[in-house]
């Protein structure tokens, strides 16, 4: 945010502004010229992030809670600190609330409503593949204008707001990111940030235990398409019929995006690929079609692994182009883009030879079917120069799957061994599972208890083998990768 006077800050998020004195103070808040402090440009809820001029947030935590860490972002340079209670001997300005993390999101809402005379908001949510394509489109985007995305996967109630605080002036392009845990977090995001295009991938069986069915998933992915205004862009996956039938609740312009030329459908534009290949490393390129131009194509070649990439690409162009950039500079950016967040089908090379996919950021049963099926692409390449390489697996638990948990583990144990894994290590609640799939359907299959017990499995790997790493978030697999890259000590 632009820096600004605390006390317009105060009204801003509806709070009392306070100077706390030290413990024994007579009255225990009050303001001396406390008002005219510049707070920003950063908001922080992290003291050890906090910056000069900043603005620290104090969030209660499942561990600590953010009020007894404020002396720490004063002597990082805090300027001020949104608080739920004074407290004393700070030595910083405090915004006194009744909820810090909805002022959080009061404070972004007024930004974003203060720049909006220059500022175009998108929103984009789906089952999977959201971060990629929020790395894509931003750095299309960031090719045109300043364009400000959220960090990894900031993608919820504190994640959004957060983002939102970082526009200025000068920002053009505001890219949110929309995650959703159950109906009405989307909505709530929404009322945050008001996106004006609205992005939504896909519908698969990610958090089916939090939603209950595929069409329940839909319905809540859908409560983006129905934030937008009248005349905002629905911008939708023409090849997944849920996705597809989003197009019904919305009034406006539809732009579609398809791996073929779509069909006849409801819309204003729609964007599709051709001559699709891939080379040795599993990056594809293509041809861009935009139907606003007929008869013309455009190349891109990607620098992002794996088929599914193609599919965000598109998604991110569509989303571009109702932004208004024009398609030739559409696939410039593409084609630059490069990977921003870290354990997302991240491929590395060990100093002998050995490549590891470290795609160990999260999981769902579409996105191990893409994982699986890039590693075996790898895999294939990597035999016709030597063909004594193999395809080791680490997969780990999908986890918020509910009751098709055991048959979605199965499932993947079984295409695991059909993509051509030799060596499968299951780790997790479902290691047996997706073990006995894996064995039954011919591969070699262990389950273990932990990560340590896995790394202990692959100590016989050579130079030509391929090695995917995968699980939801909460297996933390990455120390797996960390450990064959030998960075045990550092980040990998």
């Amino acid at each position: 945010m632009e820096p600004r006077p605390a006390a317009a800050l105060a009204a801003l998020v509806g709070a009392k502004l306070c100077f706390p004195g030290p413990e024994d103070a007579a009255e225990p808040c009050w303001r001396d010229s406390a008002g005219a402090r510049l707070v920003g440009p950063d908001v922080v809820i992290d003291s050890r992030e906090a910056t000069p001029g900043s603005l620290f947030v104090a969030l209660p935590g499942e561990r600590a809670d953010g009020h007894d860490f404020i002396a720490a972002a004063a002597r990082s340079g805090a300027a001020a600190a949104l608080v739920r209670r004074p407290v004393a001997g700070a030595g910083l300005v405090q915004l006194v609330v009744s909820d810090p993390l909805a002022a959080l999101a009061a404070l972004a809402r007024g930004l974003v409503a203060e720049a909006r005379g220059h500022l175009l908001v998108i929103g984009l949510t789906g089952s999977s593949g959201k971060t990629t394509t929020k790395d894509i489109l931003s750095q299309v985007l960031a090719q045109a204008a300043p364009t400000v995305a959220p960090a990894g996967s900031f993608n919820n109630e504190i994640g959004v707001p957060l983002t939102a605080a970082r526009i200025g002036r000068s920002t053009r392009y505001l890219v949110s990111e929309l995650g959703a845990r159950g109906p009405g977090h989307i909505t709530a995001l929404c009322g945050i940030v008001n996106p004006e295009i609205g992005l939504v991938l896909n519908v698969g069986a990610a958090h089916a235990g939090e939603f209950g069915s595929p069409a329940a998933t839909a319905a809540a992915k859908g409560e983006l398409v129905d934030c937008l205004p009248a005349d905002g862009w629905a911008v939708l996956n023409a090849d997944d019929p849920l996705v597809a039938a989003l197009a019904s609740r919305h009034l406006g312009p539809t732009a579609w995006f398809s791996h073929d030329r779509p069909a006849s459908l409801r819309g204003q534009r729609a964007v599709w690929a051709s001559a699709v290949e891939a080379d040795a490393g599993q990056r594809h390129a293509f041809r861009l079609h935009d139907s606003a131009c007929p008869g013309g194509s455009w190349p891109v070649r990607l620098r992002f692994p794996g088929p599914h990439q193609v599919a965000n690409a598109l998604a991110a162009a569509a989303a571009a182009l109702a932004a208004g950039l024009a398609p030739e500079a559409v696939a410039v950016g593409l084609s630059a883009a490069e990977p921003l967040s870290r354990w997302r089908l991240e491929i590395r090379r060990r100093n002998d030879g050995l490549t590891v996919i470290n795609d160990a950021y999260n999981a769902n049963p579409d996105s191990m079917r893409v994982a699986l099926a890039t590693a075996a692409g790898l895999w294939r390449a990597r035999r016709r120069e030597q063909p004594k390489a193999r395809l080791v697996a680490v997969l780990g638990d999908m986890l918020e799957l509910g009751p098709e948990a055991e048959a979605q583990h199965g499932e993947v144990g079984r295409l695991a061994a059909a993509s051509g894994v030799s060596r499968l290590v299951a780790v997790g609640a479902w290691a047996p599972v997706l073990a006995a799939a894996a064995a039954a359907a011919g591969a070699e299959a262990r389950p273990v208890g932990n990560r340590d017990a896995a790394v202990s499995q692959l100590d016989d790997l050579g130079p030509a083998d391929i090695v995917l790493v995968k699980a939801s978030r909460g297996v933390g697999l990455e120390a797996v990768a960390c450990a064959l890259l030998a960075e045990k000590d550092g980040p990998c």
